[in-house]
């Protein structure tokens, strides 16, 4: 949506985007500044609960008289109730059980479970960020505007290439159609049930509908799959913001469990309370614990829950597979994007060159050890050979041996190679430009 398009108001409010709590005894000027504008100059410190200030603030300068209050809930009567989200509106929300607190943002977008809210005092600082639907109390529009922009679908920061390697480990964990009688999905297509799939379409199902759909979900099409996902999954349970690896496991868990158990596992990984919301006490210690271990935790609460459940004679092994390719996926994939983080170095960064010289100006010889295309081809080649071969020389990677060596190595090691092993191939070959030398190397067995 053009720029021009949307409410004056917001327009001032996406310039503030960023707009962060300074920590210490610092303050951020800009912050103070959203006080004095609506009439609370006293206020010298950004610690003061400021979503009120900050929505008031942007509403004064765009010529809306703003309540002048510090309170969210002052907006509740302000301006006019409108029945739907607009772009742009005023969301009033509940904080807590407490009828005296609440929160206050822009409506920017929107799911069929959350609003997309552009405000202030969102995890200490300017953002976009989604909250339940159920805690609503009120969709406010200024009583001199009576254009209407209609909402847009949200869009999101995520990376379409994190949520299709997601999804392609989801459905590949799925299968295909299935319609197993002690499933209580009933009928399912690549993970989506009959009712997810009825729900998506607009349609009832019921006696009469029943085989329709069923004969539909048999042939549903790639592109309804990925909507399915991303607007039912990905998205309500924010994995968009979840480090590399984590956001996999985190989706593969909301399909499996709901969006809310996944999101219950996820707080309970990080030890803090499991309240089936992601705020900014959770992001918090997302960030400051290392994913490595979260995954693994993560990976034990599933297990435990499914090892819980009534099904789990039939489905149980299944299950814990499933459990186990994941946590093997989210480690292979946070290691891939810490090798890519990883910081690069060159002897010889001042001219330019993307490859190491000699004093004499000549390409320089790298042993072959150092070579990402010669590693690449390697991992790759024992990816596929050592599954077959093991078991012949006594060497059982699926076993109780390497169980007992810890944390699934075995399986990690292979899943790696498969993922590693071609990318450092192509890697390698594409930024190759030192010739290979012969290095000597002992290895004592």
């Amino acid at each position: 949506m053009a720029m021009q398009d949307q409410p004056p108001w917001l327009g001032a409010a996406w310039r503030e985007l960023g707009q962060r709590e300074i920590a210490g005894g610092a303050d951020n000027a800009r912050i103070v500044g959203y006080f004095r504008e609506v009439g609370h100059a006293s206020i010298k410190d950004d610690e003061t609960a400021w979503c009120a200030a900050f929505l008031g603030a942007m509403l004064e300068r765009t010529g809306r008289r703003s309540t002048g209050s510090l309170r969210a809930r002052s907006y509740v009567t302000w301006g006019t109730g409108i029945e739907t989200p607009r772009f742009g509106a005023v969301a009033v929300l509940t904080r807590g059980s407490d009828p005296a607190l609440g929160h206050v943002g822009f409506v920017v977008g929107e799911t069929d479970d959350a609003l997309y809210l552009l405000g202030g005092n969102q995890s200490n600082a300017v953002t976009v960020q989604a909250f339940a639907r159920s805690r609503l109390l009120a969709l406010r529009w200024p009583d001199e505007v009576t254009q209407s922009v209609a909402l847009p679908v949200v869009q999101t920061m995520e990376s379409d290439a994190r949520f299709d390697m997601a999804l392609a480990h989801v459905l590949k964990m799925e299968g295909g159609f299935s319609n197993d009688p002690y499933d209580p999905g009933g009928p399912t297509n690549f993970g989506i049930t009959l009712r997810t799939y009825a729900t998506h379409i607009g349609r009832t199902l019921d006696a009469s509908s029943r085989a329709g759909l069923v004969a539909q979900l048999r042939v549903i099409p790639p592109e309804t799959v990925r909507a399915i996902y991303l607007k039912r999954y990905w998205r309500p349970a924010s994995c968009a913001v979840l480090p590399a690896g984590l956001d996999l496991m985190h989706f593969d868990a909301a399909v499996n469990h709901g969006v809310g158990g996944a999101i219950r596992f996820l707080q309970r990984a990080v030890h803090v309370e499991a309240d089936g919301e992601i705020g900014p006490i959770t992001r918090r210690a997302i960030a400051v614990t290392d994913s490595q271990e979260v995954i693994r935790r993560y990976a034990l609460l599933r297990e435990e829950r499914y090892r819980a459940l009534p099904h789990f004679w039939r489905f149980g092994r299944g299950w814990l597979n499933r459990v186990k390719a994941t946590k093997v996926a989210a480690l292979a994939a946070l290691l891939v994007e810490r090798s890519d983080l990883a910081p690069s170095s060159s002897t010889n960064s001042s001219n330019g060159d993307d490859h190491m010289t000699t004093e004499t100006g000549a390409p320089a010889t790298k042993w072959w050890g150092h070579s990402l295309t010669v590693w690449g081809a390697f991992v790759t080649a024992a990816a596929a050979i050592l599954p077959t071969l093991g078991p012949l020389i006594g060497i059982d990677i699926t076993g109780d041996a390497v169980r007992q060596i810890g944390s699934d190595v075995g399986s990690i090691v292979q899943a790696i190679m498969g993922v590693l092993g071609t990318l450092m191939t192509l890697y390698g070959r594409a930024r190759a430009t030192s010739p290979l030398v012969r290095r000597e190397m002992n290895v004592r067995v």
